[in-house]
């Protein structure tokens, strides 16, 4: 029986991305390890607590699981046939109840099955251990006790999530910090940042975003240190992880910044211009999940069909980082290129006009030569024209241009009065959204009276009033009562410049409306190049100034050499962005992500970044990891509690207070 981690090191030999290393961990160390030894059945059942099935399903495919030699998955708190003849892989979190459940199936003279391979997604504690060592019957039963050190979830190539889905609630809500769950989610959330780490076998520079200082109200003192407390959680497992797991780093190889919602409350709310946002943005998606029409293979009604936009889709793996009319004009050059090269297809193109995308997509489908390729294709074209149609119906580009304006600086008070004046009719969660925008460029404009005109003059309901007013709760600076009895929505008083962003330099646009770009992605270059200021963003490891300065230049400099012997390469000397544009093949298809479109250059790549947003992040932030991957040499990784829509971040932003919006809270 053996007790340890994995002794796979991420160092050295072939570089592997993030994502890549869950999944062979899970497949080749865990699945795989059983199925050696001329003892052990060939065929096997996995086991899986709820967390586990989760952690699982992010990283592989029911294919690639059955591969390796599982013909059965089951969840352990549901009733199992016995199966004595099969061995069993238990891939659990190492809990009480779950102890007691495998216990129960191994023990006795009939057991359910014939030997137990256990893997714990997390540190174990060691009277679990004796109680699993003093069950004599179950001991010879057992083929592997193992902590596999692998308790997140790997939604994209370059993210993770702790799916802490009420984040925002549980730490950041009136009184939160007095309640038990304050405690118990930042503690799994930390210990489930540092599986990343014993995973990947990475030892990071821990970073934080400090707090505010002892000028804080005691009533936000507590939301303000969050990013201080999950710091140190973090780092004290880490620790834990040095002296356990063989083979772990003695120094520093990665770095590890930890924000909160705080650094950036425009992210979550503004409009989002690519195909990616756009789609869960303005269309009723269940999670990754497109429910779609095709036709008919009898020649009756069309048929319904679910289908998921994932990596595994080329056209979705090209698009979903670019704006949406990139992605609309690649679509139709796609389809016109496609019918080009078809002689059937330009027999029905009679008149020799110019066809609409939607044409092509019709006479695309009618080919003999229609595959699955070119039904991913035409997914696109149909996904695509909906979202124009949608933007074109509610007048987006307007409030699109006003959001973007407001940000820069370009727009003021005039402006957003001007449009809640005309544009009475329609989505009142846009009014709200560019309300809450307008909040965070003007604060001193929500003091008392101010912030009900214009809250009444938006239309907002009571409970869009306090999604507004619950802003404040995240940036834990005093919310000030007027002397009118109103309240205050004064996130910091020094704050006079009317601009929340100021322009990229050398990144000029072609497309409208892709002006904006995220905090974090300033906070990442500086993060590289070390320049973070050291009292907004300490270090929990306390790191010599020497080792610092070496790190700092050493990364200073890979990001310049890197610049100067590789290729000619301008970030933004085409339409699209390199980072947006991977290798086309012969038909317009492209099918690598970017992480796999510069693996030539993997050898060159420096240190990880990681950057954890506790309280959700967006889909413009994981945009900028893509981005700034090969622009930087360095793999950089998002992790946050759960990955939001603005629809989704609105609601959790309302639950952030106990008590109803009253007439009297508000004090019109």
């Amino acid at each position: 029986m053996s007790f340890s981690d994995s002794e796979t090191s991420s160092h050295g030999g072939e570089y592997k991305t993030f994502r890549q290393i869950s999944r062979d961990r899970l497949l080749y160390e865990m699945l795989q390890d059983t199925k050696a030894g001329g003892t052990r059945s060939s065929w096997k059942v996995l086991i899986m607590d709820k967390v586990t099935v989760k952690v699982m399903s992010h990283s592989c495919k029911m294919a690639d699981i059955t591969d390796q030699g599982v013909s059965l998955v089951e969840d352990l708190f549901r009733r199992r046939e016995p199966l004595p003849s099969m061995d069993a892989i238990y891939f659990i979190q190492p809990s009480k109840e779950n102890i007691v459940m495998f216990l129960s199936d191994m023990s006795g003279r009939e057991p359910l099955y014939k030997k137990a391979y256990v893997y714990f997604s997390s540190p174990v504690a060691k009277d679990l251990v004796n109680r699993i060592k003093n069950d004599t019957s179950v001991l010879p039963r057992i083929g592997a006790l193992r902590e596999m050190n692998l308790e997140y979830f790997s939604i994209d190539s370059q993210a993770f999530i702790t799916d802490h889905e009420r984040a925002l609630e549980e730490l950041y809500g009136e009184n939160a910090e007095n309640s038990r769950r304050f405690d118990m989610c930042l503690n799994v959330m930390a210990l489930r940042i540092a599986t990343v780490f014993a995973s990947l076998k990475e030892f990071p520079f821990v970073r934080y975003r400090a707090s505010k200082g002892p000028d804080a109200a005691a009533a936000t003192a507590g939301r303000d240190l969050v990013p201080t407390k999950l710091a140190s959680a973090v780092w004290n497992n880490i620790s834990t992880y040095r002296s356990s797991i063989p083979n772990f780093p003695a120094t520093e190889t990665c770095e590890l910044l930890i924000v909160d919602r705080s650094v950036d409350q425009i992210a979550p709310v503004i409009h989002e211009w690519t195909y990616d946002a756009m789609c869960h943005d303005l269309l009723d998606l269940d999670g990754n999940k497109y429910v779609h029409e095709i036709p008919s293979k009898t020649g009756g009604d069309p048929e319904k069909k679910e289908v998921l936009l994932e990596d595994n889709d080329p056209v979705w793996l090209e698009l979903r980082h670019v704006h949406i009319a990139e992605a609309s004009e690649r679509l139709h050059e796609k389809m016109s290129n496609f019918v080009s090269k078809n002689k059937a297809a330009q027999l029905q193109q009679r008149d020799g006009s110019e066809l609409s995308t939607r044409d092509l997509q019709k006479m695309v489908q009618a080919l003999p030569q229609y595959n699955d390729q070119m039904a991913k294709l035409s997914l696109h074209v149909e996904i695509a024209g909906k979202i124009n149609k949608i933007i074109r119906d509610i007048g987006l580009r307007e409030l699109g241009q006003l959001e973007q304006d407001l940000v820069f600086g370009d727009a003021g008070t005039k402006e957003v009065i001007n449009f809640m004046r005309g544009k009475q009719e329609g989505m009142s969660e846009n009014r709200l959204r560019l309300l809450m925008i307008y909040a965070c460029v003007y604060p001193e404009k929500f003091e008392g009276d101010q912030a009900m005109k214009l809250m009444q003059l938006a239309k907002l309901s009571r409970a869009d009033m306090k999604t507004v007013k619950n802003m404040k709760l995240l940036e834990g600076a005093e919310s000030k009562k007027t002397s009118l009895g109103g309240f205050s929505l004064k996130f910091d008083s020094a704050k006079k410049k009317h601009a929340e962003r100021t322009d990229r330099t050398g990144e000029e646009e072609t497309w409208a409306l892709f002006r904006f770009y995220p905090k974090i992605e300033e906070l990442i270059e500086k993060l590289s190049k070390g320049e973070l200021a050291k009292d907004e963003y300490p270090c929990m490891n306390t790191p010599s100034a020497s080792t610092q300065a070496s790190s700092g230049a050493s990364q200073t400099a890979s990001v310049k050499t890197g610049q100067s012997t590789a290729a000619p390469h301008s970030m933004r000397s085409r339409r699209t962005a390199a980072w947006a544009r991977p290798r086309s093949s012969d038909d317009g298809y492209s099918s690598d992500s970017v992480l796999r479109s510069v693996s030539s250059d993997f050898k060159k790549m420096g240190q990880r970044i990681f950057v954890f947003i506790i309280g959700g992040a967006t889909r413009s932030e994981l945009r900028v990891c893509h981005k700034l991957t090969p622009k930087l040499r360095r793999e950089v990784i998002l992790g946050t509690t759960s990955l939001d829509d603005p629809p989704q971040y609105i609601t959790k932003l309302k639950l952030l207070s106990e008590k109803e919006l009253s007439m009297e809270n508000i004090n019109f």
